[in-house]
């Protein structure tokens, strides 16, 4: 059967160490680190004080809303609706007027990890507690309501088609971007805006901090703090933001003239049954494989097709296990390996977030033919050394690059890979 093709047209992004495209894509070539001490977690106690978070944008934000919207606007929103603002203009759209028509071939899958906490744990608690519910207004709902993202999205840009949010902890953002991909190719839509944000806030992080998954050992140097696989990884980085992919069926993008990207090929989505080794927090080994092997089959190609990876690699006892997997379910050792890397050493792990921004690194590697490093790694996890020399730790120009596969794995051992490929017209 032949499936509908699927390219990506526009891409926007709101990272830790960058806001914008062209200062992502700059960052990403430097190996800018965007982690950074963060007082009011020492404050709070934490023993993890250093996070990845936007900077500025509280006056980026003022330059895409008018006061009206800013009053309904917390960051996990914002992050998502600058971002695919951001996403849209660059796929070649202008934002439509307030009376403007309906677009009903587009729809949008924007997902978040966590949502609104920080509004819940600022205004909700204390106000409920107080006595004070009348006096909350009317803007609360939709800042925490688990589709906040998408619904304030969709009433920017009038989108018409499927408008919804999807949530499977940190596969959440490469989830939405198969399920956007999917829809297209049933027929239903000729566009979708997709992937994921999570906002900034303790409320978010402390979970994770009670449960000692975070680093503690870098507080004093936050930008050495998040490292994949590396041997003195101490736990993965907290980070906020959003990345968000245009995807447009080929023919629609052709008829148009947009510039094109990049081809998403195809993937996979499933979950390990917390059985045989996977629990809440830890993948069933065959879950994962079975999901990259199915992604590889999905999108007709070989295992050997594969250039590189962007793993989710998160700088905890995990690592090795997933290269392994990858290595186990493409069957190519350390010789033949393809070439890996993990933007999280970059902008820690942005929960929701992070399949979101880190496919807007694919598209962009990509799109510019080069790797990006992963920063922070010099001292390779004893486990991995038979995989050095695919660790990409400097950035590497890559003429030849055509395939890479990214990666997602979440809490509740659900797991996500997308195969993307270069646009050869």
């Amino acid at each position: 059967m032949n499936k509908t093709r699927v390219v990506v047209t526009g891409v926007g992004v709101v990272a830790p160490n960058a806001v914008g495209l062209s200062e992502f894509l700059k960052a990403l070539k430097e190996g800018r680190s965007g982690i950074r001490f963060i007082p009011e977690l020492e404050e709070l106690k934490f023993g993890c004080q250093i996070g990845g978070i936007p900077e500025n944008f509280t006056e980026v934000r003022t330059g895409y809303f008018d006061h009206e919207k800013l009053m309904s606007i917390n960051d996990n929103i914002g992050y998502a609706s600058v971002a695919a603002v951001d996403a849209w203009r660059d796929a070649g759209f202008g934002i439509p007027g307030e009376n403007g028509r309906v677009d009903w071939d587009t729809g949008s899958i924007l997902g978040c990890g966590i949502g609104g906490m920080d509004t819940i744990a600022e205004q909700v608690v204390p106000m409920v507690s107080q006595g004070k519910v009348r006096r909350m207004g009317s803007r609360i709902v939709e800042q925490v309501m688990n589709s906040g993202t998408s619904a304030r999205v969709g009433g920017l840009l009038a989108l018409g088609n499927k408008v919804t949010s999807n949530s499977s902890a940190c596969s959440t953002g490469s989830e939405a971007i198969m399920d956007g991909l999917l829809r297209i190719r049933s027929g239903a839509a000729k566009r979708m805006i997709v992937g994921g944000s999570e906002g900034a806030s303790p409320y978010i992080w402390a979970g994770f901090d009670s449960m000692r998954v975070i680093a503690r050992k870098f507080n004093d140097n936050p930008e050495a703090g998040s490292r994949p696989m590396s041997a003195s990884a101490n736990g993965f980085v907290p980070g906020a933001g959003a990345g968000v992919l245009v995807l447009e069926d080929l023919e629609t993008a052709l008829a148009r003239g947009a510039r094109i990207y990049c081809e998403v090929l195809g993937g996979s989505i499933n979950c390990g049954g917390q059985r045989n080794g996977g629990t809440m927090t830890a993948p069933n080994p065959e879950g994962v494989q079975r999901c990259i092997r199915q992604a590889v089959a999905d999108a007709g190609i070989e295992a050997d097709d594969i250039d590189s990876i962007n793993g989710h690699l998160t700088a905890t006892y995990a690592d090795p296990t997933e290269i392994r997997n990858w290595s186990e379910a493409l069957n190519r050792g350390p010789e033949r390996f393809p070439f890996v890397n993990s933007t999280k050493s970059m902008i820690g792990h942005c929960l929701g977030a992070a399949g979101g921004i880190e496919s807007v690194a694919v598209v962009l590697e990509l799109a510019e033919k080069f790797l990006h490093p992963s920063i922070n790694c010099e001292d390779i996890h004893p486990e991995l050394e038979p995989f050095a020399d695919r660790i990409v730790r400097e950035t590497m120009d890559c003429p030849d690059l055509k395939i890479i596969a990214k990666s997602s794995f979440g809490f509740g051992d659900v797991n996500c890979c997308i195969i993307f490929k270069c646009w050869e017209g």
